[in-house]
């Protein structure tokens, strides 16, 4: 049973770390009412873009000659998973949810036969992943030291991912990340980006707007400028919706700590107090025992 002095030193210990949990989540709620805004206000136009996109292709007479970013290379035996994780921890299950959803694709992926590269940015993302996929993984991609992402970090993404694609190196290119629902919710997403999600997969969630119009200059010609632009769009997009998702996580995680830091708090208090009543018992007890013997 520990001493008193123990009791004491835990009692404090456990509030001390409360505190920090606590401060935490009131830094996490104060930056996630703006990742949210950003994150919202970002969705219309990648939207936007992907319509246009889909628009452009419904107006292509030959799609066997439209742009290989548009309708792939014609294989499907390599398999590039671009997953987006988080630089810090103490985020509740952000990070190991993107991951879980990640694994289980390229666990899919090798069974049927097919060759898996991994991009992994994000630190924490690396660590879960080094174990199991270590021989796969092309590149680590870390943004630790910048305090604010721009769609410059996401523009230099995705020129690397078009130079593995012009070179050969996949066929199909899928990014994983999280979607921002609430504080709450947040939907561990894999969204393909190469070719474009729009052409090749009917089961798309998103309803696209039919407008027929006439395109000058013509619609291979906008879709060669767009489609590489549409790539760091998107990434950029799942950078926005990564740092909201990861502020509201964290804000819920630090709110759990923080209660079960208190429950602690109380249960220790509890036991100190007994502790301390059953030692002035034992102290008096001895007292009153002696006195008789006298």
């Amino acid at each position: 049973m520990p001493s008193l002095d123990d009791l004491k030193k835990r009692i404090k210990s456990v509030k001390s770390t409360q505190k920090i949990t606590k401060a935490m989540k009131m830094v996490a709620a104060a930056k996630l009412k703006k990742a949210q805004e950003i994150a919202e206000n970002s969705r219309p136009y990648s939207s936007k873009l992907k319509n246009i996109i889909f628009n452009l292709t419904e107006s292509i007479q030959d799609k066997t000659n439209a742009p290989k970013l548009l309708v792939g290379s014609g294989k499907d035996e390599i398999i590039l998973c671009v997953i987006m994780t988080a630089d810090r921890g103490l985020c509740g299950g952000f990070n190991s949810n993107i991951c879980k959803l990640a694994k289980n694709d390229i666990k899919k992926f090798i069974s049927k036969g097919k060759k898996v590269k991994i991009i992994v940015v994000g630190s924490k993302g690396f660590d879960q992943l080094k174990r199991d996929y270590n021989d796969i993984i092309l590149e680590k991609i870390s943004y630790k030291e910048k305090k604010v992402i721009s769609f410059k970090e996401a523009d230099e993404i995705g020129k690397k991912i078009l130079n593995l694609f012009n070179n050969s190196e996949f066929d199909k290119c899928i990014l994983y990340y999280n979607n921002f629902k609430n504080v709450i919710t947040q939907i561990p997403t894999a969204q393909q980006i190469i070719p474009t999600e729009n052409i090749n997969n009917e089961k798309s969630n998103e309803k696209l707007e039919h407008n027929y119009v006439e395109f000058e200059p013509d619609e291979d010609e906008i879709l060669n400028n767009l489609l590489p632009k549409n790539i760091s769009t998107q990434i950029y997009k799942a950078f926005l919706e990564n740092l909201a998702s990861e502020q509201g996580s964290r804000m819920t995680a630090m709110d759990n700590a923080t209660r079960n830091a208190g429950d602690l708090v109380d249960k220790l208090t509890i036991n100190y107090n007994r502790s301390r009543q059953a030692s002035i018992t034992k102290e008096l007890i001895e007292i009153i025992s002696g006195a008789e013997s006298l």
